[in-house]
């Protein structure tokens, strides 16, 4: 293995945005680093509901975008040829 190609491994502090702290290993910042969040997930629009996720798929885009084109059905809506002879004999 090659000798100082990989970045410092080392133990920092992370204090979330309600004031508690935890330690953890990263390769932000020297040792001993105290690492302050601004946005966490007890404060983030995604996790607290504030954003809706649901629209951002391929399949909502695409019906939203032809959600004005429908599909003009004539007749029996299965497509049943012979129920569309019977009608048409009936009258």
């Amino acid at each position: 293995m090659k000798q100082g190609i990989h970045p410092d491994y080392h133990k920092i502090t992370v204090v979330m945005t309600d004031g508690s702290k935890y330690e953890t290993f990263s390769t932000w910042g020297k040792e001993g680093d105290v690492l302050q969040l601004d946005v966490d997930s007890k404060t983030h629009p995604a996790w607290v509901g504030g954003v809706n996720l649901r629209k951002t798929g391929q399949m909502e885009k695409f019906q939203n975008r032809f959600a004005s084109f429908s599909v003009a059905t004539t007749g029996n809506a299965s497509g049943d040829v012979n129920a569309k002879k019977e009608d048409k004999k009936a009258s």
